[in-house]
């Protein structure tokens, strides 16, 4: 089985999904963001899974993924890393998707 398929075997089914490491405070903050709007995405620590780098390597395969961490799945669709979900949430783009995904039923943030 290819990695890839890895990937989207472990994003299936679930609503929001981060690939992270746990020395990156990137995928804290990209994490802490989604918690903070109600959502509780399924964290996958690639330095403490089980062929975590292998997994690494194929989100570097990704279209769009610049780095391996954080990489952000919502409704199973690959949002991107950091930058892109920064850019979602600036644009007032991030609530929507995940509200679309029923990660999140109802926001009233300002």
């Amino acid at each position: 089985m290819a990695c890839s398929g890895n990937i989207m075997d472990l994003v299936a089914g679930k609503l929001v999904v981060i690939f992270s490491k746990s020395s990156c405070c990137m995928s804290h903050t990209v994490e802490s963001l989604i918690r903070s709007f109600g959502a509780n995405p399924i964290v996958y620590e690639l330095d403490q899974f089980p062929h975590g780098r292998q997994i690494e390597r194929a989100l570097l395969q990704l279209p769009g993924c610049q780095q391996s961490t954080p990489a952000m799945f919502i409704g199973q669709q690959f949002i991107g890393g950091n930058k892109e979900v920064n850019s979602l949430h600036l644009r007032n783009e991030l609530v929507p998707l995940l509200v679309r995904a029923k990660a999140i039923w109802i926001w009233n943030g300002s």
